[in-house]
């Protein structure tokens, strides 16, 4: 998915979304924008919940229309729709690499995904939106392990960043789904309450 230059888009949410907007001088650049901010506060519902959108959005790499089903689905079968948007969200294939520490970025943890390089039950997935379940158990193909994408992983893999709903053996290159994502809203950039609220309207 094309999305344009990241650190302008990032600037326009005010929010460091993507990796290379979490640093340093991506904060001092809000600092000095802080009338600007001050501005924004004053933005109409609408705005903000079309910032807070976009901010999802960008945050997993989806489409609109991505999006919208999800909503909708959480909508339609739940009585709690924000802890089940947010649990379809991180339970995508993509994200789940990404949030075993397969891939730096979700960015590139869907081109792991999406070029073959992960199998899920013994089955090769090439589907970034594929949702993984309680029990599947998420490993890196046998021929990519010798790649440069993955032979040093074991070396830099941080263990403490892998979400509680995840376990991974990281020698075997192979993790298994333990639980269901939970929502914190700490751990988030956006608020779903205004996403929801958006899809409302």
């Amino acid at each position: 998915m094309k999305i344009g230059p990241k650190y302008k888009i990032a600037k326009r949410l005010g929010a460091p979304i993507f990796e290379k907007t979490q640093t340093q001088k991506f904060a001092l650049s809000q600092a000095r924008g802080g009338r600007k901010l001050k501005r924004a506060g004053q933005a109409s519902d609408y705005k903000r919940q079309l910032t807070e959108k976009q901010k999802m959005r960008f945050t997993y790499g989806i489409t609109e229309k991505q999006l919208r089903r999800y909503v909708d689905e959480a909508t339609e079968k739940s009585n709690q729709p924000i802890a089940l948007l947010m649990e379809r969200l991180e339970a995508r294939l993509d994200n789940t690499v990404y949030r075993l520490g397969l891939a730096k970025t979700r960015r590139l943890a869907r081109q792991i995904v999406s070029h073959g390089h992960i199998w899920v039950n013994g089955k090769r997935i090439s589907i970034p939106s594929h949702r993984v379940k309680i029990n599947d158990v998420i490993a890196v193909r046998e021929g990519s392990k010798q790649t440069g994408l993955f032979i040093q992983i074991a070396e830099t893999h941080e263990a403490t960043a892998v979400p509680s709903w995840l376990s991974i053996d990281i020698k075997k290159l192979s993790a298994t789904v333990t639980g269901l994502p939970i929502y914190n809203p700490v751990e988030t950039l956006f608020d779903p309450e205004q996403v929801m609220e958006y899809y409302s309207r």
